[in-house]
């Protein structure tokens, strides 16, 4: 039933301010099947490759040599880099360093995939 906006009947103020949408208790959602834990997650089911994580986040900087970062593929750049390690430089992706954001600035990429990232980096020398 529709009430004109100046109606201050209790039915019709009842109407006009009722909630949009339902509070629902634990017991209320027994038997409902949680779809997040039915494997319907927008998560990719496997790491992204190391091209791809450097094409979605790592390009910005390692492409252009913004920021001071090391161009990907210049080995000058990269080789007082490299004699640190993988290790070293994984920890520095994952970490940050100097200018760099931990992890690149990549708030969506897991650990592996900054691994592959660092190692397709490595791998352009």
């Amino acid at each position: 039933m529709a009430y004109a906006a100046n109606d201050m009947s209790p039915e019709a103020v009842a109407e006009r301010t009722k909630p949009v949408g339902s509070v629902y208790t634990a017991a209320d959602l027994e038997g409902i099947v949680d779809t997040a834990a039915a494997g319907s997650s927008s998560e990719p089911a496997e790491p992204r490759s190391g091209d791809a994580v450097f094409t979605a986040a790592c390009s910005a900087c390692h492409a252009t040599g913004a920021a001071g970062a090391p161009i990907k593929g210049d080995a000058a750049a990269w080789e007082s880099r490299i004699a640190k390690g993988r290790d070293t430089l994984l920890n520095h992706a994952l970490n940050g360093f100097n200018a760099m954001p931990p992890r690149g600035a990549c708030g969506n990429c897991s650990d592996e995939e900054i691994a592959n990232a660092v190692d397709y980096m490595i791998d352009a020398i």
